[in-house]
């Protein structure tokens, strides 16, 4: 126990060390420290549904959008430029208090969610992906296209000038001072998503350990065993959603305020299958190993960028470094499933009876 403490100890320390000593080489470095821990909020939300429920979405990056711009019209002057009434009503600008906006846009999206678990709850597997991959597909669509005939969300243009984060008139938009160490922005936000991911953590750990958790993983194991045993299977898979949802939500508020503006195209269906990627390469259903795959995933195509670059020259410029990026980054995630095809840190098994001594 206490060897657990002490390592807990060090890891905090040097998570909290790791941008004072990244920002040295540029503040480019924190951003990649920043947006690494964002995903790993978005994944640990989708390990809810894929790793514990079991049921595979596609669509994630649709309640991730769902939050983005739900913080972005709420906290830009976008409503007020393009709609007069809105303009007289808000004369100063919409300007939501963050303990109205995050909670909302949390809120919209886990309904979001509800509603696409309603539709597809008799679905699995294949089907399932399917479905809620043309959902997200739906959503970015919607969003590129509400323009017309009410301007809602600037379409493919996307929405800009949006307020940073603001707790307690403290604003995570401007530089701080320490005692002569100057605190960018960028690490503000970056210890800001430390928060929230050790927040996270610890609520995904409540729910797995709960009756909730025992019961998602009843469904992803047995959905028929499940159902005989008494589980409410409608009503787990239909929490799952929203609870997965919710997380969703909440990181794209924090996008969109990180961000400073926000776009369709931020919410591609490359993410989702990326954040797909995390879950399924750290292992299924185990918050260390999600943890792991985010992390490596969101830094392994910054790492590769140097590599692309050398590569791109030996080939006299012929391969496209953008493309190459994702071949290489396709390349590790096969060699590393063909060796670990569990996960990079999977879940204990459960059930097995303990080998034999020696």
């Amino acid at each position: 126990m206490k060897n657990k403490v002490i390592v807990f100890l060090l890891c905090a320390l040097a998570l909290i060390a790791l941008p004072l000593f990244a920002q040295q080489f540029g503040q480019g470095w924190v951003r990649i420290l920043a947006l690494a821990l964002l995903y790993v909020l978005l994944a640990l939300g989708l390990n809810i549904v894929v790793g514990y429920a079991g049921l595979l979405d596609l669509g994630y990056v649709a309640f991730y959008a769902v939050g983005a711009y739900m913080y972005a019209l709420m906290a830009s002057p976008h409503l007020g430029e393009n709609f007069e009434w809105f303009a007289q009503m808000f004369p100063q600008g919409l300007h939501t208090p963050i303990w109205i906006v995050v909670p909302l846009a949390a809120f919209l999206a886990g309904f979001v969610g509800v509603l696409l678990g309603i539709p597809v709850l008799k679905l699995r597997g294949d089907y399932l992906a399917i479905v809620t991959l043309g959902f997200g597909e739906i959503i970015r669509v919607f969003l590129n296209n509400l323009e017309y005939p009410f301007n809602i969300t600037n379409g493919p243009r996307g929405l800009d000038r949006i307020d940073s984060m603001n707790i307690f008139g403290f604003s995570f938009g401007k530089a701080i001072e320490i005692g002569g160490l100057r605190i960018p922005s960028v690490t503000l936000y970056y210890y800001l998503f430390l928060v929230l991911v050790v927040l996270s953590v610890v609520v995904c750990h409540r729910l797995e350990t709960s009756r909730i958790g025992r019961a998602w993983m009843a469904i992803r194991e047995d959905e028929v065993a499940a159902k005989a045993m008494g589980i409410n299977t409608r009503n787990m898979k239909l929490l799952a959603f929203g609870m997965g949802a919710t997380f969703g939500g909440v990181s794209g508020a924090m996008f969109a305020s990180f961000q400073g503006f926000v776009s369709p195209e931020s919410f591609t269906l490359m993410e989702s299958i990326m954040i797909v990627a995390m879950v399924v390469l750290g292992g299924l259903g185990h918050i260390p190993g999600v943890i792991v795959g985010a992390l490596m995933l969101a830094a392994l195509p910054e790492v590769l960028r140097y590599v692309a670059g050398d590569v791109q020259n030996m080939t006299g410029g012929r391969i496209d470094s953008a493309i190459l990026r994702q071949l290489l980054i396709a390349l590790a995630m096969i060699v590393i499933m063909l060796m670990r095809p569990r996960g990079l840190w999977p879940s204990p098994e459960h059930g097995k009876a303990a080998p034999a001594p020696v």
